[in-house]
């Protein structure tokens, strides 16, 4: 597919892709088996794949015969939903910063810590020190604010050149290029669902930068526009949508 070297879906992430799209993320085993069997899967795998999630924590069971997300999955499901549909706010030059002033911390700690805040596209200056564009709305996590003196700034070098040094901007923009051109090439529903699903992948790793530092063309918008327009297809889910309950 272009040039692309994408890992094969399993039936796991099957299941979880198509959970993660819906809202509310709840099917029966009937629907999922039917949609895993139009893309390939045999309904043994696709119910051994449920066992396996339930047991798992990933799934929970719904009633007798639906499954939907873990609480874990469902909090997954909202950060996928903020990267899909990022609320922002209008951007005058300043940069989000954080300095980390608590030391001792334990290994673990400082890697959830850095788990988190790249979850939430915050990039890391220098140990301790994290920071982006403040153009999105919404907070600190609680954990950073316990442990950190948190600013707005401006740097006094080029803004531009700062976010190519903090994120690989052109690799991923390559990146997103090919998926695009990659989609309209599939031939079979599973090579499109494939596409999709690193597509899906792929976006979790935008920075979401302001247009003024994001490289010309840069195919974010295109791909959410690609992912929303397969989610309305495949299961009638309009762009933005949101639970129901």
């Amino acid at each position: 597919m272009s040039g692309l070297q994408l890992r094969p879906v399993s039936a796991r992430s099957a299941v979880l892709t198509t959970l993660l799209a819906l809202h509310p993320p709840r099917q029966t085993a009937a629907q999922l088996v039917a949609g895993l069997e139009f893309l390939g899967f045999t309904e043994t795998a696709t119910r051994a794949a449920l066992s396996r999630m339930v047991t798992r924590g990933d799934l929970l069971r719904d009633g007798d015969t639906s499954y939907t997300l873990s609480e874990r999955l469902l909090e997954r499901q909202r950060q996928v939903d903020a990267v899909h549909h990022p609320e922002t706010r209008a951007w005058h030059g300043t940069w989000e910063m954080a300095i980390v002033t608590t030391t001792g911390r334990s290994a673990a700690d400082r890697a959830a810590l850095r788990a988190q805040l790249q979850a939430l596209r915050v990039a890391e200056l220098r140990e301790g020190v994290w920071t982006r564009p403040a153009n999105l709305r919404r907070g600190w996590p609680e954990e950073l604010t316990a442990i950190s003196e948190c600013f707005e700034s401006r740097p006094l070098g080029d803004a531009a050149a700062l976010a190519a040094r903090l994120w690989d901007l052109e690799g991923w923009a390559t990146h997103g290029r090919l998926l695009l051109d990659a989609l309209p090439r599939t031939s079979t529903p599973a090579d499109r669902f494939t596409v999709v699903a690193a597509m899906v992948r792929h976006l979790q790793s935008d920075p979401l930068l302001p247009a003024e530092l994001s490289p010309t063309g840069w195919p974010g918008e295109q791909l959410r526009a690609a992912y929303d327009e397969y989610r309305a297809e495949t299961w009638g889910q309009g762009p933005g949508a949101q639970p129901n309950g």
